[in-house]
């Protein structure tokens, strides 16, 4: 049975990307441009020459970041829906600190970076006192601080930091700026969300406490009633989550952006979750989805000027990804599903 759900749990978003791109190939169809020739000026976009590969690379970065936290908050079975307001307050704390501080090089890199972490943690701590000790629910109030976040920032680069007559800060300086990776586009922001990643799988998978804190997220009830700390792990997962995406901030702010601006940090967060939720919780998988998103937001510039295409298409692709995945892992939850996948599995073991 668990391996008939391990296979389920992979073949469920495969055959979501599978259906979403037989769509999208009949929408490219009906606009009259060859669909295998949209595909290949896609994937070229992507993934055609080094330079697209660090520009896939470095927009699935912060993607990564913010469904990496997502996923972490999830398993305890909280829902942490402020992963963008988390990745800009983090980013605000180190535009601060790259901006003032006057540490370079090395130490002012890191110093920049656990800022974020510290900021981001502080940020999504809130919701999480509220509901451990009030009660409250955590997906309103982490939506409602990403508002919050964002309207912050926008003091921050309208007024305290503006940059003289435009609306932004002053840049970062270059004694701080994170450097490429083989002179890609991609820097090593990247190698940090990748190593964050690993860490999260590692700790989920292969220590105790990560055991704990997923109990935790299957049942809490039963988790309190064997003595475990649900409160602790819960106000845990929100400082970590909350952590990764003002680490996210903080390297996108000194890896791409080197400057707020208006619009820095917008849609991360809820793209986060969708990828969250189709990689099915897994940190591994969830890295693997963020960089296929990314690839098709890169190359669907290319197919435009190649076939003309527009890029929406590759927006409705990535929408049906999400839709089919959601559909597909709530349909095989179905009593009816589950009675029919055990029927298959009594057979096969009938027939061997």
């Amino acid at each position: 049975m668990k391996n008939s759900n391990r296979i389920i749990a992979l073949l469920v978003p495969l055959i979501s990307v599978l259906l979403a791109f037989i769509i999208g190939c009949i929408i490219m169809a009906v606009l009259g441009a060859n669909p295998l020739t949209a595909l290949q000026s896609l994937w070229i976009g992507a993934f055609g020459n080094l330079r697209n590969v660090g520009t896939t690379l470095s927009r699935a970065t912060p993607l990564i970041f913010t469904s990496l936290c997502a996923c972490f908050a999830y398993r305890c079975g909280v829902f942490n829906l402020g992963g963008e307001g988390q990745f800009i307050i983090g980013s605000v704390a180190c535009c601060y600190v790259a901006t003032l501080s006057g540490v370079g090089g090395v130490p002012g890199v890191i110093l920049c970076l656990l800022a974020g972490v510290l900021a981001g943690g502080i940020w999504a701590l809130i919701p999480g006192l509220l509901k451990v000790y009030r009660g409250q629910n955590e997906m309103i109030i982490s939506i409602m601080l990403n508002y919050v976040a964002t309207l912050f920032m926008g003091v921050v680069y309208t007024n305290w930091l503006r940059d003289g007559s435009v609306p932004q800060t002053i840049s970062v300086p270059d004694s701080v700026k994170l450097s490429r990776i083989f002179g890609l586009r991609a820097t090593t922001a990247f190698v940090i969300a990748i190593v964050v990643g690993l860490l999260i799988y590692y700790f989920l998978f292969y220590t105790s406490k990560g055991f704990q804190l997923r109990a935790v997220g299957l049942n809490m009830t039963a988790a309190e009633f064997n003595g475990f700390a649900v409160k602790k792990y819960i106000l845990m997962s929100f400082i970590v989550s909350g952590a990764i995406a003002g680490l996210g901030g903080s390297a996108e702010l000194l890896g791409t952006q080197f400057r707020l601006i208006n619009g820095f940090g917008n849609g991360y967060g809820f793209d986060g979750v969708a990828m969250a939720l189709i990689g099915q919780l897994h940190p591994l998988a969830t890295i693997v989805v963020a960089i296929f998103f990314a690839a098709l937001r890169v190359g669907s510039t290319t197919m435009q000027a190649a076939t003309g295409v527009p890029t929406s298409v590759s927006d409705i692709i990535q929408a049906l990804v999400i839709v089919f995945t959601v559909a597909g892992l709530a349909m095989v939850k179905l009593p009816g599903f589950k009675a029919f996948l055990g029927r298959l599995t009594e057979r096969r073991k009938e027939a061997a």
